[in-house]
């Protein structure tokens, strides 16, 4: 049972995803909260669990991160749409997973030496964006606003997709021009 739950829950997580951004757009905004709160939990306990008991598989190395893109892409499109989240932000963070995303299956395609595993600057950078939707999220169930420091967010937000949109592609020329391994 311990060897699929961390596919499980990645699983749930994805699933998760729609029903987050359908909660926001119809102003559930608890629920909202709730279900984002539960999907960001189950991506720290399905690493967890994959890494203590070495349960890790191919599938899962797929799936744990297809879930992670999809809740945050979700998420930040609900938020766009109800005029939370600057457009500037949404498509930054849209156009770093679409070039990182563009640039694995590139280097697949090429048969370059690229590590595939996240950076820890790509794992800040989702760490940050988590936080922004959630803060948004906590936000508007409180009913409250704050601007100041919704804007240091997204700027945060921004300063991390740009730093780790860059680390990804300076591995992937590196891989490119100079057959480097990246690993």
């Amino acid at each position: 049972m311990v060897k699929h739950l961390p596919n499980m829950l990645s699983a749930l997580r994805l699933g998760a995803a729609p029903l987050a951004a359908w909660a926001i757009l119809q102003g559930h905004d608890a629920a909202a909260l709730l279900v984002f709160a539960l999907a960001s939990f189950s991506d720290l306990l399905d690493g967890f669990i994959a890494r203590r008991w070495g349960v890790v598989s191919r599938f899962g190395t797929w799936l744990d991160p297809a879930a992670d893109k999809l809740l945050m892409l979700l998420c930040f499109l609900a938020l766009l749409k109800m005029g939370a989240a600057p457009f500037w932000l949404v498509a930054l963070v849209i156009a770093r997973d679409a070039l990182i995303v563009g640039g694995v299956l590139l280097a697949r395609g090429l048969s370059l030496p690229v590590r595939e595993a996240p950076l820890l600057l790509g794992k800040s950078s989702t760490f940050v964006q988590v936080g922004y939707v959630g803060a948004w999220l906590v936000l508007l169930s409180l009913g409250l606003e704050s601007p100041r420091l919704m804007d240091a967010f997204a700027a945060a937000v921004a300063i991390f997709a740009i730093l780790s949109g860059l680390a990804y592609g300076q591995l992937f020329l590196r891989a490119l021009f100079f057959g480097q391994r990246t690993a």
